[in-house]
């Protein structure tokens, strides 16, 4: 027989690091690009010697090389994940683009509007948020504020239950007359 597990024991745990790695990794890049274009423009607005501007000058900062390698990194995390049968968690989920791998970042490479399209907004329970990726084009909606359904068995069950309830206060009434 091999070990007992313990309490606190974590199946495939390398493989949850690895992902975790790769994810801080992505967003690390991703947010990179927006810092050196922040530090770009202080540094030229403070009017800085001639050998810094040189120094920028010398290493080009392309954002598109950055979202490369963040995208990179997040399609070994995603390829991982699969290989693996690990579930990546729903905050992961919300900001990586299921169509073309890219970190998504509010008003950097993702735009969000909230949506309502019931009968002209007239129902605030149907408030849904839009994602759209800058990158490829693609849309994730997510609904706002709006609990999550119960499974279907969860459902079914609850509905006969209610059924038998209003059977058996039916019940009751008839044979009280």
């Amino acid at each position: 027989m091999g070990k007992s597990k313990g309490p606190g024991s974590v199946p495939n745990r390398p493989i949850y690091s690895r992902i975790s790695y790769l994810y801080q990794a992505a967003a690390y890049l991703a947010s990179q690009s927006e810092l050196k274009k922040h530090n770009a423009a202080i540094k030229a607005t403070e009017g800085t010697s001639q050998e810094a501007s040189e120094e920028n000058k010398q290493i080009p900062c392309t954002p598109h090389s950055k979202y490369a390698l963040s995208r990179r990194l997040i399609t070994d995390l995603r390829s991982s994940s699969l290989k693996s049968q690990i579930r990546l968690s729903p905050a992961m989920k919300h900001t990586i683009c299921k169509f073309c791998d890219s970190f998504l970042i509010e008003g950097e490479t993702s735009s969000s509007i909230v949506e309502n399209k019931s009968k002209g907004g007239k129902k605030p329970w149907a408030d849904v948020l839009v994602v759209k990726c800058h990158a490829c084009g693609g849309v994730k909606r997510f609904p706002v504020q709006a609990p999550r359904q119960k499974r279907r068995l969860m459902r079914e069950k609850e509905s006969k239950e209610k059924l038998e309830k209003g059977r058996q206060e039916v019940n009751v009434v008839m044979k009280g007359d």
